[in-house]
């Protein structure tokens, strides 16, 4: 267990080894070796883990190496004994992190369960954990007190041997409640054998026990003050029947004194809080600080618990265990009584005597409450009475004496009122069945150890070491057997015995024995005892030993540690006297219950034969001894033999049964939760005998493996040639190799055991291989890793080489192409630009040219003018001065001429006005004046010419200048004129050049302007730009407002409406998901009555087996009618029956009244429930049919166009009609104008006429028959118009009457219709009816070959009158269809208004769509279209559906009119008869071929044959027989084949009896054969079919849409059985829940063994060590359910399903179940299996829960929502291999595990276990992580699924394509009494 040098070798090299120090803080600390230890060194060097150095010093004489600390993959473990290295800080270490890391509170020990009080309430004690643990081996599932009670109860019922459950600890460590929690699992796992739920009861004591025993100490709230054993009873089927109790070592000294915090019994503060009650005002109580009883603690409350509640609890338990109200009253009378008699002040009357104040009110209330006298009373509180030999005198008492008798009496007084509530709890217990086993349950003190120890406790610990005794004995009994059984050679082990310090304390002159002797001497004291046991034993036992500083105390070294007495107060507790007198005083009350409490013991004893003793501290009880003396010596005995006496009987019985033990441990003094204190935990943990354990389990092989799993675990160390077939051998090998020293380890038989320490050294060879291992595939994974990089790298840099490669090509080439396009560029640039700088140039230098030649011609041109004008100025001068000078003397001629020339022109003018006047003398004036003028226009035209090259000249000045231009212009203007006026020119010349300058500065002023104008135009040019810039960019702003306006609105609009989608979906769920609530209360309450049924039925049974009543005549039958099926009871035998149970319920009444009536009321209630719950189911179907109801009315609303195109069709039969009437007329005047001459003779025109008027007629009739139909059918579906009775009659009379014509099967039957309606048109009913029109024809074509002889009987009249009657009719019907339109076209109008409607509405929708953008417009129109189009195109189909049905029944109904044409006209030639004499007389059928007649599909039965019917049918049927064979569903068809008939017959008393013997039937079946699946799925299917059956035959529109026009001519016609439709569905939710429980049953042991259990990827997870519990081995041995087995019967199931006929939808409700059981349980195991709770694991379950949906794949079941069944389990496993580490990691678990609850999440996460040394466990700081970010979510706290939980069934309806006529009955089934009808 320490290290040693053989170790060292074995470990090679502890370098870094681990290891524990002893500490005095935390006991012991965890350090590592930082330098190799080698055999003599004096210390050791350690590294704490806070990473300090330290320096371990080592005793070369003494062997005190430190502990070697195990594995972290053991730590933690279930069971402390599966540790490798076994020793008190491994213990310690693992407990603890167990108990703060994991938040577990139990682990194994070896056999022990040590259970650490939490001081915190763990929702691990739930009905879930229980049935969890309930059958499960106790090291499956995770430590538990559940497990070591189902262990109990297992072995129990497996050994026939009866168990005890040992129960210790300290006070606070939790004992009470485990032992409370064992109880509850026996009387929750168990049940009782009989209604007067003796399992309450059990339970209902211990409330009671802990009013009256338990109190608030320093230590624990509600600590137990008491031991006791508790017995609980079974019988031979280990139900619970009954139990009793014995209490130990009750604590008396409580009741009159209490330390600080600390409280007296709870029963006290209880009536104190109750005080105002008015029940309680009798017993004068106030609060619990008005008395010196309930006040010394000064702590009266405790926080958290209301006393008047826990009263209230008091009290019920009391009445359930049978005490009444009367006897309550007197127990709270007695108590009270006490508290005041602590009040009673007693004073010093003088030294040696005391007093009590006269009227003290206190004793007054003590006196009349417990009916004694007042004066008795004070008189022997303060005296007391002494006898001697000859007399007898009273001597008064001090007043602290009296004070001690007064309390002394209150103890007295409470022990016996505690013994009598225990009597009576055992007698409320008690059965009068016959024990066969019992399981007890001792809930006892612990070690105890304090400063000042005094009696008390060295009682207790007198009892711990006894049971220590039997504790070792018991351990090392088991570790015998077990080496014995593996065949290992046994070798002593030396453990601790405490049989020495047992015998000195009772053996003969022990402890004990001179106590007792003390006792009875007369001046007996404590210091003389302790002077003799300082003499007797100080120096003959080395286990006694004498303080050094004290006299009167001693030491005894315990098992467990060494205790000092103190030897005070020994003899007076010991003595436990109370004075006679006073007892004598209560004796004589005038109180019962008091009187009762003090009366013979012998008489007292409780009916199990035990008798309440009297003890200073204790109260037992013991059985009774024959020889024993009278009460009055017995009160005589000390409490020392007391107490041995009933501790060895307590032993006796213990050493009689098989014990299990459970050590509760308190982890802390503080009651904080989860806190744990290492100090304290390891006193208890020494105390309690764990370490013990321990220590005997390392003392020789603690580790054992079986073959297999240390092959399975160690598979790694060994080499592929030592693997040899026999795993046994291959194990000796390899441990051979492995192990050098063979001390080390065994063989066993089907074991291996291991030394301590073996298991860790193996586990480091493992770690070492796998390390190794892992380097090497982490080396080659890394090399793949790198060359798969590098050849990535390598293919990416070719590819980049590539790619760049050729991206340089190209920019090669493109560079190329660039310069080459820049050179040619640049040619064609710079030829650009010296073309452009040469024609620049060019321009300059002929602009300089033009300017200097324009320039030096301007000069010259200048000069030549002024040469010219001086040539001019002087030629004018010179010719004005000879002018002048020729003027003077012109004048002077002239003026002498003038005067001869005027004498003479005056001649001449005479002349020439003569001569004017000749046309001659004007032609010679004439020529002269055209040679002027030619001359004239010669000189123009030069001056013309000369104009024009002046003008050119000037217009090429004018391109250059304006100015110029504007003068050259006026100069050409002036030299156009030049000749005529020369002189006005040359005057002109300075006004010209001072008008071409002005014109130039006028030109500048213009240029200026103009580059002003210009500047202003393209600086505003700028500004409208800029600002056209600023409004483009704020109109795009206003666009992205708009687009996102517009966006947002479709936002808000999408949300709305996936608001509302969401909405409706929700309440949608919410509806679904209450009508799902309302099956399961439904199907949960038929559940119920279901087993009220079966238990009534067994306790009639079990009555009548009892009693043997057997009347003459009466037939026994099961009783398994239900409450509705009762009602349709009325056949004698079922009367007979209910008379039987009627007496059969006498008997039981007579036996059990109360429980009768209690069943009965439960039956009303669940009827009553039944019947509101089938209400609200129907008022929800009601709702949702109306609602359908409304849709399909506005879906109707929307078909008004079609009502428009039916009138339209309407007028064109009226057209019809009248076209008819024409025909008709033209018919009878035909016939009328040609009567006499006889043209009415075949082959005459009259005669084709007649006849082809007939014939279009008919075909005019059959078209207008057609429409009228079609029209009809129209108008009906649309439920409008057609109001009117006798206008509907009217309308549909022909199509009735064509309906029945159709359906008419052979020509008999048409006869006989036809002689029927001839009758009926002879009714004054149907008098004015026209004669039928193929009857006339008939007729004609019959008549004789005269037409006279035709007329003879009056024939062609009665053709006239027919027709005629005929023209009135249609007439008739005319009016009457036009009525019917105008009623018509009003509902038309209406819908027309109501199409208006809709259209205005669809307008404002497209409105709506048109502000929609354009895309969700088109959609929105595509949608609509879509709707429309598919309205349409349904309505078309069913139109042409109407159409093709019409068609065919009118084809049917030619076929049927030609028959009959045709007999009539062969009955008429044979006989020549009248219409009058074919109604009178019979019709023969002669020469009338006929038909077979079709089957009905009925089965006709007698009614005697009903019973064997069912047997043959039902009880003595074989399912596999029928459905391997036959069709699915046979009987159901048969039954309903059967039930048709009985229906057809109109035989209402048959068709009840036949549905109540089948439906009895079938129960009687199921309860016979309930376990068989095939038998239970068989019925299932049929009852469905019946039920289907029911339905689809009913009659109702809703099941006939699928039926065949066969088919529903087979609907039941005379009763509606709609409720037995309700009862047959409630059988089928019984059968169903009959089937899911069969299926269940044979799942359940499959399901945690193939799932979590076995490996089905072998090798992925290593078998971790086991401790002493073995748990179910993972490995596949020969019986192990695997993942097949479960595949294998899920397919079995379905299968047999399958071939039954089950409905498709229902396989899919079943198959839905089974996963949801197969997910439960497994997830539920996983909860409670902290061995489960690893990476591996969770990838078993993972691949485990693909081959599950593999399965459903391959049955295409993957929408059946089984799938989502397991999810919960899926996240479970995902959970287990994801990173559990960063806060991201935190948040991706809190997101993928939606399905689990918190506190399911949490758990895993505390559960996860590394199975190898590279997984890490999960830190506390994660799990808290967890928890923080789930805090918010709204869930369950319930830990486990409920694996009971049945999804509510639901029953689809499944109409069924056969045909009943078809139906075959094989003769195997016995049923030829059955006639097809």
């Amino acid at each position: 267990m320490r290290l040693h040098p053989r170790l060292c070798c074995a470990c090679l090299n502890l370098l870094h080894a681990r290891v524990w120090i002893p500490d005095t803080e935390e006991v012991w600390k965890s350090a590592e070796l930082t330098k190799d230890y080698k055999q003599g060194d004096a210390s050791l060097q350690l590294l704490l883990e806070d990473g300090a150095n330290l320096g371990y010093k080592l005793d070369p004489k003494m062997t005190n190496l430190p502990y070697l600390r195990n594995p972290d993959i053991l730590v933690g473990e279930n069971d402390l004994t599966a540790l490798s290295y076994l020793h008190e800080p491994a213990v310690l270490h693992n407990l603890k992190v167990r108990f703060i890391d994991s938040k577990l509170i139990y682990t194994y020990c070896g056999i022990v369960l040590v259970a650490i009080n939490p001081y915190e309430t763990l929702p691990i004690y739930g009905t879930d954990i229980i049935n969890a643990y309930s059958g499960q081996n106790m090291g499956d599932m995770d430590p538990h007190i559940f497990a070591v009670a189902e262990e109990a109860y297992k072995q129990m019922a497996r050994d026939e041997r009866n168990q005890s459950i040992i129960v210790s600890g300290e006070s606070g460590a939790g004992k009470t409640v485990s032992a409370k929690y064992a109880m509850r699992y026996f009387a929750t796992v168990s049940g009782s054998a009989s209604e007067a739920n003796v399992e309450e009861k059990v339970l209902a004591s211990n409330p009671i026990m802990e009013a009256i025993g338990n109190a608030k100490t320093t230590r624990n709230d509600n600590s137990s003050r008491f031991g006791k054993y508790i017995e609980i009873g079974f019988d031979s089927r280990y139900r619970i029947i009954g139990a009793n109790m014995r209490t130990y070592l009750l604590e008396k000294s409580r009741v009159v004194f209490q330390a600080d915090e600390e409280r007296n019994y709870h029963i006290f503060y209880q009536l104190c809080a109750s005080s105002h009650l008015p029940e309680f005002k009798t017993l004068r109580l106030s609060s619990a600080n008005d008395f010196l009883y309930t006040r010394q603690g000064r702590s009266p409350v405790i926080d958290g618990v209301d006393d008047t509640k826990e009263l209230c609890t008091t009290r019920n338990a009391f009445t359930l265990l049978g005490i009444n109200e009367s006897y309550q009253m007197g127990l709270f009378q007695v108590l009270a009584a006490i508290l005041h008699l602590g009040n009673v002040e007693i004073k010093d009357k003088d030294a040696d005597s005391s007093l009590i104040a006269p009227n003290n009110r206190h004793l007054t209330a003590f006196c009349e409450l417990v009916g004694v006298t007042y004066q008795d009373m004070a008189q022997w509180l303060c005296h007391r009475k002494l006898k001697t030999a000859t007399e007898t005198y009273i001597k008064p008492l001090p007043r602290l004496q009296a004070t001690n008798a007064r309390d002394a009496l209150s103890k007295h007084i409470y022990a016996k009122l505690f013994n009598w509530i225990v009597e009576h709890v055992n007698k409320a217990l008690i059965t009068n069945i016959k024990q066969h086993s019992f399981i007890g349950v001792l809930d006892i003190y612990g070690f105890e150890t304090f400063e000042i120890n005094s009696f008390e406790q060295f009682c207790i610990n007198y009892a711990n070491e006894k049971l220590q005794q039997q504790f070792n004995m018991h351990v090392f009994k088991l570790e015998q057997e077990e080496y014995m059984k593996e065949q290992i050679p046994w070798t002593l082990i030396d453990f601790y015995d405490n049989q020495p310090c047992i015998n000195l304390i009772e053996a003969k002159m022990g402890i004990l024995d001179l106590l007792d002797e003390e006792c009875k001497m007369p001046k007996g004291s404590d210091d003389s005892w302790a002077q003799k046991l300082y003499n007797t034993h100080l120096k003959t036992c080395s286990l006694f030993q004498k303080p050094r500083m004290s006299n009167r105390a001693f030491i005894i070294q315990h098992f467990a540690d060494k205790v000092e007495y103190q030897c005070e107060g020994f003899l007076e507790k010991n003595k436990d006297t109370v004075n006679e007198e006073q007892i004598n005083v209560l004796k004589a009350s005038k109180f019962d219950l008091l009187v009762e409490l003090f009366q013979d013991e012998l008489k007292a004893t409780s009916p199990t034969g035990q008798v309440p003793g009297t003890g200073g501290r204790t109260r037992l009880s013991i059985k009774p001894d024959k020889s024993r003396e009278a009460s009055s010596k017995e009160h005589k005995k000390t409490v020392g033999c007391q107490f041995r006496n009933s501790l060895q009987m307590l032993m006796e019985t213990l050493n009689a049964t098989t014990p299990h033990y459970v050590r509760c441990i308190k982890p802390n003094d503080f009651k904080l939760a989860f806190s744990f204190d290492p100090k304290r935990a390891v006193q208890q943990l020494r105390a309690c005998g764990v370490l013990e354990t321990i220590r005997i389990s390392a003392a020789g092989f603690p580790s054992r493996w079986t073959y297999q799993e240390f092959f399975s675990r160690y598979r790694v160390l060994m080499k592929q040639k030592d693997v040899l077939p026999d795993k046994k051998l291959t194990c000796k090998n390899v441990l051979e190799k492995l192990v050098q020293d063979q001390d080390k380890y065994q063989f066993g038989k089907t074991k291996i055991f291991f030394r301590a320490g073996q298991v860790a050294y193996l586990e480091k060879l493992r770690a070492d291989k796998l390390r190794a291992a892992c380097i090497r595939i982490q080396k080659t994974i890394r090399c793949w890793l790198a060359r798969k990089k590098y050849l990535r790298m390598r293919r990416a840099a070719i590819t980049i080489q590539r790619f760049t490669r050729g991206y340089q090509a190209r920019c090669l080439a493109k560079f190329l192409r660039r310069t080459q396009a820049a050179t040619i560029i640049q040619k064609y640039q710079r030829m650009y630009v010296e073309r452009k700088r040469y024609r620049q140039k060019q321009a300059a230098a002929l602009a300089m040219q033009t300017i200097l030649r324009a320039y030096l011609a301007r000069q010259k041109y200048t000069a030549l003018l002024r040469e010219h004008k001086a040539v001019i100025v002087q030629k004018h001068v010179r010719g004005w001065l000879a002018r002048c000078w020729y003027k003077r003397c012109l004048y002077s001629i002239v003026y002498l001429q003038c005067c001869i020339r005027r004498m003479r022109a005056r001649r001449e003018l005479k002349k020439l006005k003569i001569e004017a006047r000749s046309v001659e003398h004007f032609k010679k004036l004439n020529k002269g004046m055209e040679n002027k003028i030619m001359q004239l226009q010669r000189k123009i035209d030069e001056q013309n010419k000369e104009n024009r090259s002046v003008n050119e000249r000037l217009a090429g000045l004018e391109s250059s200048y304006t100015a110029e231009s504007e003068r050259m212009r006026g100069e050409l203007n002036r030299l156009r004129g030049v000749e005529e006026e020369a002189k006005n020119k040359a005057n002109q010349v300075t006004s010209l050049l001072e008008e071409l300058e002005k014109v130039k500065k006028e030109l500048k002023a213009t240029q200026q302007e103009k580059k002003t104008i210009e500047d202003w135009a393209q600086t505003y040019r700028n500004e409208m730009e800029k600002m056209v810039s600023e409004l483009k960019d704020q109109n795009g702003l206003l666009k992205k407002e708009k687009d996102d306006l517009n966006r947002l609105i479709q936002e808000q609009s999408q949300q709305m409406t996936e608001k509302m989608a969401r909405a409706i979906a929700e309440e949608t769920q919410q509806l679904v998901t209450d009508l799902n609530e309302e099956r399961s209360r439904y199907q949960n309450l038929l559940t119920e009555h279901l087993r009220l049924e079966e238990k009534y039925d067994d306790l009639k049974e079990d009555i009548a087996l009892s009693l043997n009543v057997s009347k003459p005549g009466h037939r026994r039958t099961d009783s398994t009618h239900s409450s509705n099926e009762s009602e349709y009871t009325y056949n004698s035998e079922y009367t007979e029956l209910e008379e039987g149970s009627r007496a059969s319920e006498d008997v039981t009444r007579g036996i059990d009244t109360s429980l009768t009536l209690k069943l009965q009321k439960r039956l009303t209630e669940l009827e009553q429930e039944k019947q509101s719950l089938r209400n609200e189911l129907e008022n929800k179907e009601e709702q949702y049919q109306r609602a359908r109801a409304r849709d399909d009315a506005e879906f109707k609303k929307a078909r008004g166009a079609e009502l428009e195109y039916e009138s339209l069709k309407r007028q064109e039969l009226e057209s019809e009609n009248k076209k008819l009437k024409h025909n008709l007329a033209e018919l009878r005047q035909s016939l009328l104008g040609n009567a006499a001459t006889g043209a009415g003779a075949p082959g005459s025109p009259a005669y084709n006429v007649l006849l082809d008027q007939l014939n279009a007629s008919c075909e005019e009739l059959e078209v207008r028959k057609e429409e009228v139909l079609i029209l009809r059918s129209q108008l009906v579906s649309q439920k409008e118009a057609m109001t009117h009775k006798d206008e509907k009659e009217t309308m549909t009379e022909p199509s009735v009457f064509v309906e029945d014509v159709s359906k008419l099967k052979d020509a008999d039957e048409i006869k006989q219709a036809y002689v029927g309606l001839k009758d009926t048109n002879r009714s004054p009913r149907f008098m004015h009816k026209h004669l039928e029109v193929s009857d006339l024809l008939s007729r004609l074509r019959s008549a004789a070959p005269d037409f006279h002889k035709l007329n003879e009987d009056g024939e062609l009249w009665l053709v006239n009158q027919g027709l005629k009657e005929t023209i009135r009719l249609l007439e008739h019907q005319l009016q009457t269809q036009r009525r019917t339109y105008d009623s018509e076209v009003e509902s038309l109008r209406g819908e027309l208004q109501n199409v208006k409607e809709e259209n205005n509405r669809q307008q404002q929708l497209l409105a709506q769509n048109l502000q929609l953008p354009p895309e969700a417009r088109i959609e929105a129109s595509l949608q609509h279209e879509i709707t429309r189009l598919t309205n349409e195109n349904l309505d078309l189909m069913e139109q042409l559906e109407k159409q093709d049905r019409t068609i065919r029944k009118l084809k049917k109904q030619l076929k049927v009119y030609s028959k009959r044409i045709g007999e009539m006209g062969a009955v008429q030639a044979e006989g020549q008869t009248s219409p009058g004499q074919m109604v009178d007389e019979p019709i023969h059928p002669v020469n009338i071929p006929r038909r077979e007649k079709d089957f009905q599909g009925m089965l006709e039965y007698k009614k005697e044959d009903e019973l064997k019917l069912v047997k043959n049918l039902i009880l003595e049927l074989k399912p596999r027989g029928v459905a391997v064979n036959l069709i699915p569903g046979l009987p159901a068809y048969i039954l309903f084949m059967c039930l048709r008939h009985a229906d057809y017959v109109n035989d209402d008393q048959k068709v009840r009896t036949l549905l109540t013997s089948t439906i009895n039937s079938i129960k009687k079946i199921l309860k016979k054969r309930g376990d068989d699946f095939e038998t239970v799925s068989f019925w299932l299917s049929n009852t469905c079919r019946f039920l289907h059956c029911l339905k689809q035959y009913s009659g109702d529109e809703a099941f006939m849409k699928h039926n065949t026009q066969r088919q529903n001519e087979h609907c039941l016609s005379n009763f509606d059985l709609a409720e037995y439709r309700q009862v047959i569905s409630d059988l089928a939710i019984q059968i169903y829940q009959q089937l899911i429980k069969c299926m269940e049953n044979i799942l359940q042991p499959m399901i945690v063994s193939g799932m979590l259990e076995h490996e089905t990827i072998q090798g992925v997870s290593g078998v971790k060590p086991t401790g002493l519990r073995k748990r179910t081995s993972s490995i596949a041995d020969e019986g192990t359910y695997t993942l097949d087995s479960i595949l294998r019967q899920l397919s079995a199931f379905h299968s047999t399903m399958c071939q039954h006929g089950t409905d498709p939808e229902l396989i899919k409700q079943v198959v839905k179940q089974q996963f949801y059981i197969i997910g439960a349980v497994t997830l539920n195991n996983l909860l409670l299996r902290k061995d489960m709770c690893s990476w591996s694991k969770g990838m078993q379950i993972r691949y485990n829960v693909s081959q599950l949906e593999e399965w459903l794949r391959d049955k295409g079941l993957m929408m059946c929502g089984a799938k989502e069944t397991l999810e919960p389990l899926i996240q479970a496993a995902q959970l287990l291999q994801v990173k559990k580490k960063t806060d991201e990691d935190a948040e991706a678990i809190c997101s993928m595990c939606h399905a689990l609850t918190t506190a399911q999440i949490v758990k895993v996460l505390n559960l996860y276990t590394p199975v190898n040394e590279f997984e890490e466990r999960v830190s506390v700081a994660f799990i808290r992580t967890i928890q923080t970010r789930l805090r918010d979510r709204c869930e369950s706290p319930q830990l486990l699924m409920d694996t009971k939980m049945i999804y509510p069934v639901t029953f689809p309806f499944n109409p069924s394509s056969l045909a009943l006529e078809t139906i075959q009955i094989p003769s195997s089934l016995n049923l030829m009494f059955l006639t097809r009808v």
